[in-house]
């Protein structure tokens, strides 16, 4: 079970949009004034993933999470380039039931269980390049001193009771559950037994003097929020998803167990016979980080976003809101959800077989490589499917021939001896199309390309603001297709240096595909951070050169300067991305086999 955060772009750089690219001067991808929807302190923003339960050592699902988030982070501080200004907490979710079950399995004391998997999340973080600010471990004094402080405040407010609850529990999702959310099938021994009707775990019967949360007052003011802001929760189906739960009853909520019988997790204040809930324990994790009950945390609570998986919607979309507008506080500016990995068409499991090893694949695949995949191919609106066929296909494609390709025909000595930025010749190459002229070469497609990756930087913007990153990739994707056709149309290879008629077309072919590397170098650091490093130090765009507020593309075409032009191209280091060839193929599949 993941315990997850979101995260919104917020504080975000306009880019100018233009249809045809000779219409005005070069593009500059740099600030300007924000625009009235984009709530903003200080320039400030606070990304969170799930914190991830230690029951069992992480999967490609829990490093999907973590890597949305650091995408849409990486890409906001492209567009405002003050690491100061942008926070992301990722963690582990170390109490419940849950855990204390798989330590008293594994014969560990439940500490020593949540040291050694939180230490397995933290390596494959590490890893695969996951660039938060902040772990947490919900074990932590700074997290108890927050939890407790939390429910001291519920409890001053009147939402806070003591009564019998009575009713369904599934230790598996850690929740309690109404009646008509339960449904029987048969068990092992051939008995009817009740499960979940969502998740299927099974569920048993729970009578108990617990604290209850006044969730019931809350349902109204749920609605409204939600009303007033329909991008509350994206994608838009989960956000109807909400709206239909908030339809049903809401119930008041046990946020307690006995502690004799959930002795692992935050004792109530006040009260050692109670053991607080282990989803209000986890969620308050989103304001420790933050500092949580110091005043600093209200600089940062307002900008707050959360990425969480489809499982934990109703807990992110309902319980917090609740309990936070019962706390008195501001609810997170956004909620990102996204849906699932699937393997060959079927639900990781253990008993299965199935499951994926994210470290494994990290270290086949190039921490790179399978970073691309997953936010390549994972579309937040529905599950995904992972096999390592298609691993091979997509990356072999879109990094080793499409982008790798092109850099390494551009950058060739054959090609480019000097080892240069070739200089642009506006008499080949005018900022208008159609005109006749004796060095003239520049054909409609030609114009077209300069359209499409003008419009780029803004299209990927508008995708990540809409929580598409796949989409952004594919727009990248789409262009570098496009501009490996110009490449080919114009055949630079067959071009030749010493022709006075040849010459200025040879540089102006050349400087036109390094001017789109450039661009898809720059847009790719938040997925590929370190492929997108060595393909611009290829082109010898320096450290301070790579934010989108430096990013102006081909302003040759306008009649002003290029700082790149003449400029000696960076060492050659090898192929920006290794082929995955079929002998490769052929071992990853008899390694799943």
């Amino acid at each position: 079970m993941l315990r997850i955060s979101a995260f919104r772009l917020l504080g975000c750089i306009r880019y100018s949009r233009i249809s045809l690219p000779q219409e005005s001067g070069p593009r500059h991808y740099g600030s300007c004034p924000l625009g009235a929807h984009d709530e903003v302190r200080d320039g400030r923003a606070y990304f969170t993933t799930p914190i991830f339960y230690v029951n069992a050592a992480p999967h490609i699902g829990h490093l999907y999470s973590a890597l949305l988030a650091d995408a849409l982070c990486r890409h906001r501080r492209l567009r405002v380039p003050v690491a100061a200004a942008t926070r992301f907490s990722t963690g582990t979710d170390e109490h419940g039931l849950k855990i204390q079950q798989a330590a008293a399995t594994a014969g560990l004391a439940p500490a020593e269980l949540c040291d050694r998997v939180s230490a397995q999340f933290q390596q494959l973080f590490r890893e695969a390049g996951i660039a938060s600010t902040d772990f947490i471990r919900t074990t932590e004094a700074r997290h108890r001193l927050a939890v407790q402080h939390f429910w001291e405040v519920l409890k001053a407010r009147g939402l806070l009771y003591k009564g019998l609850y009575e009713g369904w529990y599934c230790a598996s999702d850690e929740c309690f559950l109404p009646e008509a959310k339960i449904t029987w099938q048969q068990g092992p021994s051939g008995d009817a037994c009740p499960v979940s009707l969502e998740s299927g775990h099974p569920v048993s019967w729970t009578k108990e003097e617990n604290y209850i949360f006044r969730l019931s007052h809350f349902r109204e003011p749920l609605r409204q929020w939600l009303r007033d802001d329909p991008q509350a929760v994206i994608p838009q189906p989960f956000y109807h998803a909400v709206l239909q739960w908030l339809e049903e009853e809401l119930p008041d909520l046990s946020v307690s167990r006995k502690s004799s019988h959930l002795h692992w997790g935050i004792p109530v204040p006040g009260d050692d016979s109670q053991t607080i809930y282990v989803w209000l324990d986890a969620l308050v994790n989103y304001l420790t980080v933050i500092g949580y009950p110091d005043a600093e945390f209200k600089s940062w609570w307002p900008v707050t976003s959360h990425i969480i998986g489809k499982d934990i919607l109703k807990f992110h979309a309902i319980y917090w809101p609740a309990l936070l507008l019962g706390a008195g506080m501001s609810l997170p500016h956004r909620i990102y959800v996204h849906s699932h990995w699937t393997v060959c068409g079927q639900k990781m499991s253990k008993s299965l077989g199935n499951v994926v090893d994210p470290r494994t694949c990290l270290e086949r695949y190039t921490v790179d490589g399978f970073r691309y995949f997953l936010l390549r191919q994972g579309v937040p609106n529905w599950d995904c499917d992972y096999y390592d066929e298609k691993v091979v296909k997509l990356l072999d494609s879109e990094l080793a021939d499409a982008l790798g390709g092109l850099l390494n025909r551009c950058t060739a000595k054959r090609i480019n001896p000097s080892g240069t930025y070739p200089a642009f010749c506006t008499a080949c190459f005018p900022s208008k199309s159609g005109l006749v002229g004796p060095l003239v070469r520049a054909q409609a497609e030609d114009y077209a390309l300069v359209s499409a990756v003008t419009a780029l930087p803004q299209q990927v913007a508008d995708h990540y603001d809409n929580f598409q990153i796949y989409k952004a990739l594919e727009a990248v994707s789409s262009c570098v297709r496009q501009t490996n056709g110009f490449v080919q149309r114009h055949a630079p290879w067959t071009l030749n240096w010493e022709s006075p008629v040849d010459a200025p077309w040879l540089g102006t072919v050349l400087h036109v595909a390094l001017e789109c590397l450039r661009v898809f170098g720059t847009l790719l650091q938040p997925v590929t951070p370190t492929l997108a490093d060595k393909l611009l130090s290829r082109l010898g765009v320096s450290a301070t050169e790579r934010s989108l507020g430096e990013l102006c593309f081909l302003p040759r075409f306008y009649g002003h300067p290029c700082p790149f032009e003449g400029r000696r191209l960076g060492p050659e280091s090898g192929l920006l991305f290794p082929r995955l060839d079929q002998s490769r193929a052929w071992l990853v599949k008899a390694h799943r086999t």
